[in-house]
């Protein structure tokens, strides 16, 4: 036998044995038994998590509903103000989400999550009675610091309770909790909007006020609802025992060897960033948030001055897109779970913006139009959670989740900046520059994935030669990873 065949039986027999290893101790719960630690899981982390993430995407994104509403005419947001007013989030939300990661493990998901939720709350509910253009803006930025802490936490305390192949429907149900929840949020404007006059206050003062109030609320709840880490040894408000935990732990670990944290060292951190494929993971995030946050931004606008609503009802028709993309993106995740596949799902998603694009710019009849709003809704905000999970799926080791995680949602904070600034003032109503826009990050997407599956393909095929063990940064690290496609 030769040498490349001594090393592939080696690398085989060392699957096995880990595999043998840990199977004994991960069978110690009957299929029915661990189904409902799963669902007590998903009950108390997914739910709770999705609910923080509706109010921080409603309270990043509800400025679009207050500028309908009469904010833009208080604060006089003329030429590229609203611009300004939406980007000025972004750069305090990308600059200090690369320590969250650090500090969400150093502090735990109770505190580090809760408190900044709480506090954006109050900067919220400060925006209600903000008098000039300045102000405003400046809020905005502080709520950017705040909020920095919480998506790259909250992906990233998931990703280490489930397994790989977990993750597809987990990421998604997440998202939809958040995204179709915060959809409703346009309803909500339009009642808030009529306390016109309540208190002497305008009424697009009081969506901030009320939405404020909610989320400090949310928060203070976190506070309990929250759970750690499964490998903490830090106490989590009734939720499982010790030996569930436990188990938790010895399943993630058969699955990819890495539910135990190394101690942190920066160098192991920072090393993350040599691997150029966690950079393409960000890109993929940048093309899909451009997207989303564009259509968060703007979509309400669209639909009032390009389709021709009224204000309320533009308000209103923001919702049925969102319920239709919270339905697909739960479909999608679900086939890429029961398939195992990644990149494909993103592809998916990306085809049908594509086609939802030039539905929504260019079709004549403004039915037809709205119709393509569905499509691209539906596609770009399904490829927020089958990127992460393809991300996910494709890494191994804590720190590298961690760091992986801040660049992904970084990268989608970047995102967030061109998805303010697409659609411009002066290319109203056809808003065409910012649809195309939107199509070249679709298609940039698609580029992207092709280039990771080759190579994917061409590092599996090493590894199953014996020639490379892939993803082995971390100290004590599972032979036999394999990258998903």
């Amino acid at each position: 036998m030769d040498n490349g065949s001594d090393k592939s039986a080696y690398a085989v027999d060392q699957v096995e044995e880990a595999r043998t290893a840990v199977s004994d101790d991960v069978d110690e719960y009957t299929d029915r038994e661990a189904k409902k630690i799963i669902h007590r899981i998903d009950r108390r982390l997914l739910v709770t998590i999705g609910f923080m993430y509706c109010v921080s995407l409603i309270d990043r994104t509800n400025v679009s509903f207050a500028a309908i509403a009469g904010l833009a005419n208080d604060l006089v947001l003329t030429g590229n103000r609203y611009s300004i007013v939406t980007l000025a989030f972004f750069p305090s939300y990308i600059i200090f989400q690369p320590t969250s990661t650090v500090l969400v493990r150093k502090l735990g998901p109770r505190i580090h999550i809760s408190v900044i939720t709480a506090c954006w709350g109050v900067i919220m509910l400060g925006m209600g009675f903000v008098k000039t253009f300045g102000e405003f803006t400046a809020l905005r930025v502080i709520i950017g610091v705040l909020e920095a802490g919480f998506f790259p936490s909250a992906v990233y305390l998931l990703s280490t309770w489930y397994t790989r192949y977990e993750l597809g429907r987990r990421y998604g149900l997440f998202y939809v909790i958040g995204s179709v929840t915060s959809a409703f949020s346009g309803l909500l404007a339009f009642g808030f909007i009529h306390l016109e006059g309540a208190g002497g206050l305008r009424g697009w003062r009081w969506i901030f006020i009320i939405e404020g109030i909610i989320t400090i609320l949310l928060g203070i709840a976190g506070y309990w609802l929250l759970v750690d880490f499964p490998d903490s040894n830090r106490k989590t408000w009734k939720f499982l025992s010790e030996k569930e935990r436990s188990w938790v732990v010895k399943r993630v670990n058969a699955d990819r060897g890495d539910a135990e944290t190394p101690k942190f060292q920066l160098r192991n951190f920072l090393g993350a960033g040599l691997d150029w494929r966690v950079w393409a993971y960000g890109l993929i995030a940048f093309g899909s948030t451009t997207m989303t946050y564009a259509l968060a931004f703007f979509l309400p606008i669209i639909l009032n001055q390009n389709l021709g609503y009224d204000v309320g009802t533009s308000q209103a028709l923001v919702a049925p897109p969102y319920a239709f993309a919270g339905i697909f993106m739960y479909a999608v995740g679900w086939l890429g779970d029961r398939y195992r596949m990644r990149g494909p799902i993103v592809v998916i998603n990306m085809i049908v913006a594509l086609i939802g694009l030039p539905l929504l710019g260019w079709h004549p009849d403004p039915k037809i139009r709205y119709l393509g709003s569905f499509l691209l809704v539906a596609g770009a905000n399904s490829n927020v959670p089958a990127s992460l999970a393809y991300q996910a799926t494709n890494i191994r080791g804590q720190w590298k989740r961690a760091f992986a995680s801040a660049t992904w949602v970084g990268f989608g904070g970047i995102g967030g900046i061109a998805g303010s600034l697409v659609f411009r003032e002066q290319d109203k109503p056809e808003y065409k520059p910012g649809l195309w826009a939107c199509i070249a990050v679709a298609l940039m997407n698609i580029v992207i994935v092709g280039i990771c599956t080759i190579s994917y393909y061409i590092d599996n095929k090493k590894a199953d030669r014996g020639e490379k063990e892939l993803e082995a940064e971390d100290e004590g690290f599972q032979p036999g990873f394999r990258y998903t496609y």
